[in-house]
């Protein structure tokens, strides 16, 4: 269950101090006309070092009580906070570094969560990665099987 904000819904972002430039971009920059509403959960800015497996874990424990149904998280690569946020069981955290790959992570992986690298994705394109996973539907059919298959 996605909440939602009037006709908005929330989307959850957070990252680690590599991330947080980006981070603080895309909150600057995500058009609210796309009905989507961001929430930041930290860290709080670059210059002190933090934990990426920290924000990974905030992030996907909200999801995982429904506070909503996708969310953002930014590390220097993508590749750490990713795996850290598919430690959990009810999430599919995806590294994008390009459109196809955010489409199909919602197509054919229903991935609730995009993860992408600060030192590695230019800020315009990080608007057009999160746009494309938010937008795209998850197929169903041949793909719901093995979605299942991960959560087990």
């Amino acid at each position: 269950m996605t909440k939602n904000l009037g006709q908005k819904t929330l989307v959850l972002i957070a990252s680690d101090h590599a991330g947080f430039d980006l981070k603080q971009f895309v909150i600057e920059n995500f058009s609210n006309s796309q009905n989507y509403i961001l929430e930041d959960l930290g860290c709080e800015s670059a210059e002190k070092s933090v934990d990426y497996p920290d924000f990974a874990q905030k992030l996907s424990k909200e999801i995982i009580a429904k506070k909503a149904n996708f969310g953002i998280l930014i590390c220097g690569s993508g590749i750490g906070i990713s795996i850290a946020a598919n430690r959990f069981k009810e999430i599919r955290a995806a590294l994008c570094m390009n459109e196809n790959m955010a489409e199909l992570s919602r197509k054919h992986n229903n991935a609730n969560v995009i993860c992408l690298g600060s030192r590695l994705t230019a800020p315009n394109v990080a608007l057009e990665l999160i746009k494309t996973f938010l937008m795209t539907e998850f197929e169903n059919g041949r793909h719901e099987n093995r979605v299942k298959k991960l959560s087990q």
